[in-house]
């Protein structure tokens, strides 16, 4: 068997003489608090000496309400003894019970009203109501009215109760070494040599030490920086932008036309804010009308200038990089924005009306797709996704377009992103005439593959075992 700790020992000490006795009582004995005994009582348990019982009592308490109650009667109570023959509602209006006594007694038909006059119906009483208040069941239903009014509250009382086994009792017979025990051996001790006749207090090297839940970042947002960390390892800045943008930047300045589906009010949350547009917006009104100066023929139809100045709650951060790009006309830029966008989803285990995008763009002077897909592959490396593939796709403002996929064992091919070359019908209003690569992923599937869930609502739920049993991320080591 195992060595007993003092305090074990103290504790079957205590029980070879009471045998059995709940926490409170034993720890007035020992000096300790009732949970300190409770966790010895667990520890001599795991050994078999003794036995530890949960009781869980429910008990009726009185609220502040309550009490006065319990004194004074409740409110119908306190308002039928005022009644009398003859009683009128001008004389009942004046007690301090009336509001909460009156309608009670309505409600309970113990009284009629004639006109103004108030009589008492035979047999009228409230006893069955104080009976309750007094001595509370919970299988009463006039306990349970008490409980919905606020006049009693239902609360639980947990007892430990902590018992001797035969095991134990035996142990305890045969002698317990009660000597108070020494934890720290001291250079004095060892100096002087009493260490020799010291009781020392024997450790298990083979008991794991008690869980520790420190504080720390939030699993998600430390995924996020460690995004960051990445992309200004490689040499990008970082953009900010508001969440509320101009339609102008978030669909027109992308060569996004106005009757896209994507416009919709099922799409994209609208405000009622609008603001000016942007000196040199006439360019992309003339391409979206007939290509303005390019080889291109536009799209056509109709520009309106108020539905380009509309706000909207940014549907992606490529309006942050449309905006940076026309500040900045001049390579080399190359920057990243990772930011929360919004749009009108059903909300699913793989879905939600606001969740993290991550932008980014590079432009120079002999930039090619080629710059591109190395930039995509040594980020996702960098990750911590070693297996990563290209394949052709379509997005309205780059061409040619791809889609990223990723390897993940025991799933297959996870599809993480898109990205392309800024089409001539985005970068020629805005005066710029190199080429722009651009890309952008969703950061919750990162989030969601890094951290093995099934569930995008996790990662915004308070779900404290969650947080708990996720640990603090290494920096993944890849790149090229």
């Amino acid at each position: 068997m195992a060595e007993l700790t003092q305090n074990e020992k103290r504790l079957l000490a205590v029980l070879e003489k009471e045998k059995k006795a709940d926490a409170p009582h034993i720890a007035g004995l020992l000096g300790a608090t009732p949970e300190a005994v409770v966790q010895w009582g667990h520890l001599l348990e795991d050994k078999g000496l003794a036995a530890v019982e949960r009781i869980v009592v429910k008990e009726f308490t009185f609220t502040d309400e309550g009490k006065t109650y319990a004194q004074n009667g409740l409110p119908e109570t306190q308002l039928l003894r005022f009644i009398l023959p003859g009683t009128q509602l001008a004389d009942l209006q004046k007690h301090e019970a009336f509001r909460i006594g009156f309608g009670q007694l309505r409600k309970k038909k113990l009284i009629t009203v004639v006109g103004t006059q108030v009589s008492k119906v035979p047999g009228a009483s409230t006893d069955e109501d104080e009976s309750a208040l007094k001595n509370p069941d919970a299988t009463s239903p006039r306990t349970k009215e008490l409980i919905r009014r606020g006049i009693l509250q239902e609360c639980e009382t947990v007892r430990n109760v902590i018992a001797i086994t035969p095991t134990g009792l035996e142990l305890a017979k045969k002698g317990l070494d009660l000597r108070e025990e020494t934890g720290t051996l001291t250079r004095e001790m060892i100096l002087s040599g009493s260490w020799k006749t010291a009781n020392l207090r024997r450790y298990d090297v083979t008991k794991l030490p008690k869980k520790t839940c420190p504080g720390k970042i939030h699993p998600y947002q430390r995924i996020i920086q460690e995004m960051r960390e990445i992309l200004l390892d490689m040499g990008f800045e970082e953009l900010y932008g508001d969440i509320v943008q101009q339609s102008f930047w978030n669909f027109d300045a992308l060569f996004q036309p106005q009757d896209h589906p994507a416009r919709e009010m099922q799409d994209t949350f609208y405000l009622r804010e609008t603001l000016p547009l942007p000196p040199g917006w006439e360019k992309v009104k003339a391409m979206h009308l007939s290509g303005g100066e390019t080889s291109s023929t536009g799209w056509g139809g109709t520009w309106k200038e108020e539905k380009a100045e509309q706000c909207v709650l940014r549907t992606h951060t490529t309006s942050l990089s449309i905006q940076h790009l026309a500040r900045n006309r001049n390579p080399p830029v190359k920057a990243f924005a990772v930011g929360r966008v919004y749009r009108r989803e059903t909300i699913d285990t793989t879905h939600l009306a606001e969740f993290e995008q991550l932008e980014g763009i590079v432009m120079d002077e002999d930039v090619s797709f080629a710059n591109l897909l190395g930039i995509l592959r040594e980020f996702y490396n960098r990750m911590g996704f070693t297996s990563v593939r290209f394949k052709p796709s379509y997005y309205p403002y780059t061409e040619p377009s791809l889609d990223a996929e990723v390897y993940i064992d025991g799933i297959g091919w996870i599809e993480m992103g898109g990205a392309g070359v800024f089409r001539e019908e985005v970068t020629a209003p805005i005066g710029i005439s190199y080429p722009v690569l651009a890309w952008g992923l969703g950061v919750s599937r990162i989030a969601m593959l890094r951290l093995g869930l099934k569930d995008l609502r996790l990662l915004h739920k308070s779900d404290v075992a969650f947080l708990r049993e996720t640990p603090s991320l290494r920096r993944a080591r890849g790149g090229i």
